[in-house]
């Protein structure tokens, strides 16, 4: 099993010694949260630890005890503020025109003060290794400019362009004919010259300025292959085949956030035994339209023999007990999914990775819906792999949504399907598998863990190779 193997080798791990590591991330909460676990078990080995992201942060940093250096040139724009800073993006409906607008507005066209702000922090704080989201723009700069290994956390599903795939950003599944496959071929080209060609040339020219190669990559391949490593969030499992994966790319299994043990009181509520089946509908705290997702569940289920728990992140919280008073219904600003999630039968999302992964690992299967952000492409391999139904739609109807988690309910085939992923979660390590990677970068002599990376059974083992 993995965990024995890794006995054997994380006593190889060298504890920090004095090393610095900053870690940097988009100032999104599905970019910060995954981080937090990882920093704070390398600080528990002795890793002297510092953040770079916004200052909205810093309360958070603070309880972790991790010091910020907060933007400085950069802009300030986050997950919460980006609609406010960029009032423009409101009215851009189409997803490859929004895409491509966050592309540039958000991560590229902020590269440049990334770096500024990590020049300057070195010479403060200089740092041996940068951890950073994958999408974060500063990888690049940081690595080439100023000769800094980095280390990319994948925080979504695998981006990299695959010869197997469509391209990244169009949610689209595998082909299972050689019409499709040869579809997806045109339409990577597609891609990289017409749908996302500004967006590749903004990068390029950049990159350029800055005396830096790119080799023709698109966005997507830049942010990947110019990383050190990519420690990929989740396992095989809850990804597509493909033959070329990158050889940077190691799978660690599900990155969750970091929660310290509490006496608090778990949450708990009566009516969770008095019904046969519960349903869970969250939109993470980045939605605040609760329109979208938790009124077409509460709108089908009012009134039902379901249980439905719907989790705000504090949007109209009050409005919504109020419009649905219904005793079936339970509405909260926030549950702790480790209180929830056990009695849950059905998880509705629109799509967050660390949601989505939380729930699988809660075996539960799910109903999704939504496109933005890079979640149709979450939401893609939900459908595909069966793990539950993609509605393939940011505004489902309560018909829709009713139709679709009564059938998820009603076939076993999802559960099993999830349940087989969530087994194949608990064969990682994830925190023990970043320390090992960590030390693989800081110290060439420690001993390397490769991927193997099999199909069918979609297992993905950790092998050291001595």
């Amino acid at each position: 099993m993995l965990h024995s193997l890794f006995n054997q080798s994380l006593t190889n791990v060298q504890p920090g010694l004095g090393k610095k590591i900053l870690f940097a991330c988009v100032p999104a909460d599905g970019h910060f949260n995954p981080l937090t676990g990882i920093a704070m078990h390398l600080v528990s080995l002795g890793y002297e630890v510092h953040w770079y992201t916004s200052a909205s942060y810093q309360p958070r940093l603070e309880k972790l005890g991790i010091s910020l250096h907060p933007f400085q040139k950069a802009l300030d724009v986050t997950g919460e503020n980006i609609d406010q800073i960029f009032p423009e993006r409101v009215g851009i409906h189409n997803g490859i025109k929004k895409l491509n607008f966050d592309l540039q507005h958000f991560f590229i066209l902020r590269s440049t003060e990334y770096l500024a702000d990590i020049q300057n922090i070195y010479e403060s704080f200089p740092f041996d290794l940068l951890i950073a989201d994958c999408v974060f723009t500063g990888i690049p700069f940081v690595k080439e400019k100023m000769n800094v290994p980095v280390i990319s956390i994948g925080i979504v599903p695998v981006f990299e362009s695959s010869k197997d795939l469509a391209p990244s950003g169009l949610g689209l599944t595998p082909a299972q004919n050689i019409f499709t496959r040869l579809k997806h071929k045109v339409l990577r080209v597609i891609s990289d010259q017409v749908l996302f060609r500004s967006t590749n040339e903004i990068l390029h020219r950049i990159l350029r300025e800055h005396g830096i190669d790119n080799a023709g990559m698109n966005a997507f391949d830049v942010l990947v292959r110019k990383a050190d490593l990519v420690l990929q969030s989740g396992t095989p499992g809850f990804e597509y085949q493909r033959s070329d994966l990158g050889k940077n790319i190691r799978f660690i299994g599900p990155l969750l956030p970091y929660t310290r043990k509490t006496d608090k009181q778990p949450w708990f509520d009566n009516r969770l035994n008095q019904y046969r089946k519960v349903i869970l509908v969250t939109q993470g705290t980045v939605e605040k339209n609760p329109e979208k997702i938790i009124v077409p569940v509460l709108e089908a289920y009012k009134d039902s023999d379901v249980l439905v728990i719907a989790t705000t992140g504090g949007s109209q919280t009050q409005q919504l007990k109020e419009r649905f008073p219904h005793t079936n219904i339970i509405v909260e600003d926030f549950i702790r999914f480790d209180d929830v999630m056990p009695y849950a039968d059905v998880y509705v999302t629109n799509g967050g990775y660390g949601g989505v992964l939380l729930g699988i690992e809660n075996q539960l299967p799910l109903v999704v819906a939504g496109l933005h952000e890079g979640k149709n492409e979450i939401n893609a391999r939900i459908g595909f792999f069966r793990f539950g139904i993609n509605l393939k739609t940011e505004t489902p109807t309560p018909a829709a949504m009713r139709t679709a988690v009564d059938s998820v309910l009603a076939d076993a085939t999802y559960k099993a399907n999830v349940a087989k992923l969530a087994a194949e979660f608990k064969q990682f390590a994830p925190l023990e598998l970043c320390a090992q990677h960590v030390s693989e970068v800081l110290n060439p002599a420690t001993p390397k863990l490769r991927t193997v990376y099999r199909r069918p059974a979609a297992t993905c083992k950790q092998v050291i190779n001595l």
